[in-house]
């Protein structure tokens, strides 16, 4: 798990990025195959706190690195989903940049809290 002195910090890290998520599935295209790649990125993405917040809830050190675990994944997957809408041109690479750059660092400070 992410050190206790920075855990309040990356919980509000991660808030922020599931709030700016929000903020690019609404400004996506309307078409049918945009929403669906929205609903990804929405499912993938919050799934990343969310399992944070079960981690940092967990009773157990099984629980605690399985979701955790959870989390790396969704985070990948969100990445996934961000470079399909970028590369079909669905939104501006630059508008998809910073969410692909902080998922990286987020997905890299849970996996090596894993460790």
């Amino acid at each position: 798990m992410v050190k206790d002195t920075t855990r309040g910090e990356f919980r509000k890290r991660l808030y922020f990025l599931t709030l700016k998520l929000i903020e690019f599935i609404d400004l996506l295209p309307k078409d049918n195959v945009s929403q669906r790649m929205a609903d990804e990125i929405f499912n993938s993405g919050t799934s990343v706190i969310s399992n944070y917040i079960e981690a940092t809830a967990a009773n157990t050190k099984k629980d605690l690195k399985d979701y955790t675990i959870a989390a790396v994944k969704f985070a990948n997957e969100c990445k996934l989903w961000l470079a399909l809408v970028r590369d079909s041109k669905r939104a501006k690479p630059e508008k998809v940049k910073w969410f692909l750059d902080e998922l990286d660092d987020i997905s890299t400070l849970l996996a090596d809290s894993i460790k």
